[in-house]
């Protein structure tokens, strides 16, 4: 097939690399242009990332000798060569605001990681497997914006893909109240062992605007398109606490739940191991053959054993059983830079793709 042109902004972070290492070998998709901030722009991106290359695979042949691209500067003449973009900067709020909206106002589709549009009314915040429904608004926020093909759409906060998709099969029994802890890697503030040796054998409890964000944007997920913008649910009532922790990958999440009406054990795993949803319908390069994978060993899901599995898009649940304070407890694990940000984008994108939001606008 003929393969989409695609451009990362933000590429020499730590979210930007992993985007060009999924896109190395990626059958839809083909790596056109590399940009960052003007102190990156004008180098070979194995000049400016290299020293801070931060993932486990090496550089892609391809990218490094790439020259980077001034994601501010040169946007017109980014959006003039590729179909579309992946956004991953660290940029002031505001600023990525302006900058996701100026991508889109050259007529550039944003497929986002950053937050800062994820409480645009009419920008869809798409985890693909549960809200595919919610890239109806795009036509609303392009009549917004005044455009015929860009647009922006965001992927949710990495912490809440470890524990909202567990929860979303369970949407039936009336979910009521949710209690969840999460234990969060490193890699998520962007970081590595080597660059954060204070994170060695140390346990830091508090992740500015975490918790926030893991009692929120579950509702927005969970939510629906009316008059042109997403409304959210007004329910499950949701508290959170977040934790930084001594691991590379994967964020943890303990979750205790309480329903209206509540289901049996077996019924839970039924449904978790069953669970599907559009990615799987259309067979996307990267949607997890099996979304949910349900471990009936008391010692899993495990970070080292189990993030990476389904090439690190799948979640792992385990240890359900009852609780004295609510009706259940278990324990959810996703890999926070695949499925949490650049795969589960790259997934998003692919959906956007194969359900025509985004097409062909520069030809092979």
């Amino acid at each position: 097939m003929e393969k989409y042109q695609v451009g990362v902004i933000g590429g020499t972070g730590m979210v930007g690399q992993r985007f060009i290492s999924l896109l190395e070998s990626h059958p839809w998709f083909q790596l056109k242009v590399i940009a960052a901030s003007a102190r990156s722009a004008g180098k070979r991106y194995e000049d400016a990332a290299g020293p801070r290359w931060a993932l486990d695979v090496p550089m892609p042949e391809q990218a490094k000798d790439m020259i980077v691209m001034d994601a501010q500067a040169d946007m017109k003449e980014i959006a003039e060569q590729v179909d579309f973009v992946f956004c991953a900067v660290d940029m002031k709020k505001e600023e990525i605001v302006e900058l996701e909206e100026g991508y889109a106002r050259c007529e550039c589709p944003v497929v986002s990681n950053n937050s800062a549009n994820r409480w645009t009314e009419d920008v869809p915040m798409v985890i693909p497997e549960i809200n595919p429904d919610h890239l109806q608004v795009i036509p609303f926020q392009k009549n917004r914006l005044g455009t015929n093909r860009g647009f922006i759409a965001v992927k949710s906060n990495c912490s809440i893909q470890s524990y909202v998709p567990a929860l979303t099969p369970l949407w039936e029994f009336g979910i009521e109240k949710v209690l969840v802890c999460t234990y969060q890697a490193i890699s998520g503030a962007g970081k590595t062992f080597k660059t954060w040796p204070e994170m060695v054998d140390n346990v830091i409890p508090y992740i500015a605007g975490e918790e926030e964000k893991s009692e929120r944007e579950p509702l927005k997920v969970w939510g629906s398109v009316r008059d042109g913008i997403i409304t959210c649910a007004d329910h499950p009532d949701i508290t959170a606490q977040c934790l930084r922790v001594p691991v590379s990958d994967g964020h943890t999440a303990a979750v205790f739940v309480t329903f209206k009406n509540t289901p049996s054990m077996d019924q839970m795993i039924e449904l978790w191991t069953g669970f599907g949803g559009r990615p799987q319908e259309l067979e996307l390069p990267t949607a997890p053959r099996q979304f949910l994978h349900y471990f009936e060993e008391a010692d899993r899901p495990q970070t080292r054993l189990d993030r990476d599995l389904e090439h690190g898009m799948a979640v792992s649940i385990g240890r359900l059983r009852p609780d004295s304070q609510f009706d259940y407890k278990f324990v959810s694990l996703s890999h926070n830079t695949l499925r949490g940000a650049a795969g589960g984008a790259v997934l998003l994108a692919e959906l956007l793709c194969a359900e025509g939001y985004i097409d062909h606008y520069i030809k092979d």
